[in-house]
């Protein structure tokens, strides 16, 4: 059975940091890197902006507004080198498991007929945790297609140990502070001043050691149906 949006949507995770920030997707195909102000979702720049006037007194609001926004506006959305398009060869790159164990992709993707690797900014936050779900609660589905999925974000890997296991995702999580994973898929990472580094959410499904579907949007509470749909559609 194709699951989708489930009435027991896992809990949203909390880590003390607005959702608002951790809901980025990937920027347009071939936008490239450098993209200033459009790289900061609209609702980032809402968020920051509501906490500066909580926090400042009326007479400084215009003037430092201004300067912060300026200030935010310097946020860069980058990627070091241009993503993995469909028909390129899969990265066979090695990156840190959640147990902190090394795991080389290469060795993964020859064991199965396919291998999903997913994307997200932030372990433990409500779009990552639901994008998470999704796949844990279709996994009979997909392992019957063959699928091993592997997740990766920028999070060390103490925090993708505490997230699978809150969760109970019967899958790898790869913590990749260093960001060696997302480099070698082209990954967009987006810098927030005040808030750190974040991959965006992008998926990748490797056939015979190729790219077969990527995602540069990819979806939270829908990711499974997602796959499966593609896979469907590959008449497998």
């Amino acid at each position: 059975m194709l699951l989708t949006e489930k009435a027991h949507k896992c809990n949203a995770g909390q880590r003390g940091l607005p959702e608002e920030l951790f809901s980025l997707t990937g920027g347009a195909k071939g936008s490239g890197k450098g993209a200033l102000i459009g790289a900061i979702p609209n609702c980032v720049r809402q968020l920051a902006i509501r906490r500066l006037r909580a926090q400042l007194p009326s007479a400084m609001k215009s003037t430092l507004l201004t300067l912060f926004v300026f200030t935010l506006a310097l946020t860069m959305s980058t990627n070091a080198k241009a993503e993995l398009q469909v028909g390129d060869s899969a990265p066979a790159v090695t990156g840190v498991t959640e147990t902190g164990k090394q795991l080389n992709l290469g060795d993964v993707y020859p064991k199965q007929a396919y291998t999903l690797v997913y994307f997200f900014p932030k372990a433990d936050t409500p779009g990552c945790t639901a994008q998470g779900c999704s796949l844990r609660d279709a996994y009979e589905d997909l392992t019957k297609k063959g699928v091993a999925v592997i997740g990766v974000s920028l999070d060390q890997a103490e925090a993708q140990k505490a997230f699978k296991e809150k969760y109970h995702f019967p899958f790898t999580l790869i913590a990749d502070p260093d960001q060696a994973v997302v480099k070698a898929f082209g990954v967009k990472v987006k810098s927030v001043i005040g808030f750190g580094s974040f991959a965006s959410r992008e998926a990748f499904l490797i056939k015979g050691g190729k790219v077969i579907w990527a995602d540069y949007s990819a979806k939270t509470s829908k990711q499974a149906e997602d796959v499966l749909k593609v896979i469907a559609a590959q008449g497998s």
